[in-house]
């Protein structure tokens, strides 16, 4: 097989995985899925049945397999954080009442490396390893301009710290968002509080950011930042208002810097 066909064979095995977002998924919702033939499916799908990447129901349906897991298990590990960050969230969310998410860049998307619901029952969709785009969310924003993005919206961002974000990627949700930082400055992720619009609205930036200062210099220092960068931010409410709210007060427009 050239280096063409096998790169094809691999994209195409990897939609399969990609499609698998159900516990249990049928040989034709593959391929409608994948908008691979079903004799395409099938010969993909026994090679990932064999490495362990998904598994073969007696009903002939898929579901993803153990490997999976094992990778995911890997990605956490990598990033130190599946046992520091989580109870991270789970303070903010008992503060704030509202879902606590910790993303990551990758590529050109943004991924929920962690997540913990906040307890009501009207809240946003957010789960753990959901890919969304980069250039939408305040997490988003803040993983680009800490990630050196020039612009000065991302300039603004990097001298007030966080991003907020209202009706940008869903018109109903809102988030607001910090960086957290390792060694040598390196950024890690963005921590992220989001919820429906109303209520992050209700909440305002005045409460919300300086909870996820806290945070962020807690995990920062403990991931081997310097957690001193926060020091001197001017907060929203504070002596002088902060430069996002600052900027909105003078163009007479909400941020626009979703969930």
């Amino acid at each position: 097989m050239g280096e063409e066909g096998g790169v094809a064979s691999v994209e195409r095995a990897l939609s399969i995985l990609d499609a698998l977002t159900d516990e249990r998924t049928s040989l034709a919702e593959l391929s409608k899925r994948t908008g691979l033939y079903k004799s395409t499916v099938l010969r993909l799908a026994k090679s990932l049945e064999r490495f362990g990447y998904i598994q073969r129901a007696e009903d002939g349906s898929y579901r993803l397999g153990s490997k999976v897991l094992l990778l995911g298990s890997l990605y956490h590990r990598y990033f130190r954080t599946s046992e520091i960050v989580p109870p991270v969230l789970r303070m903010i969310v008992d503060e704030l009442h509202e879902g606590a998410s910790f993303y990551i860049a990758d590529g050109d998307h943004r991924v929920v490396l962690h997540r913990i619901e906040a307890s009501r029952a009207v809240r946003d969709s957010v789960h753990e390893g959901d890919r969304l785009p980069l250039t939408q969310g305040a997490s988003g924003h803040v993983l680009r301009a800490f990630g050196g993005q020039r612009g000065e919206r991302f300039d603004l961002i990097r001298e007030s710290m966080y991003a907020a974000s209202y009706g940008e990627r869903d018109p109903e949700t809102a988030a607001v968002a910090a960086p957290v930082f390792g060694h040598l400055g390196r950024l890690i992720g963005a921590l992220n509080v989001s919820g429906p619009r109303y209520r992050i609205e209700a909440l305002g930036e005045e409460r919300i950011v300086p909870v996820l200062f806290r945070h962020a210099q807690a995990l920062t220092r403990t991931l081997g930042g310097d957690a001193t960068v926060y020091a001197g931010r001017r907060l929203p409410g504070s002596s002088g208002p902060a430069p996002q709210r600052a900027a909105r007060r003078a163009s007479g427009k909400r941020s626009a810097i979703g969930t």
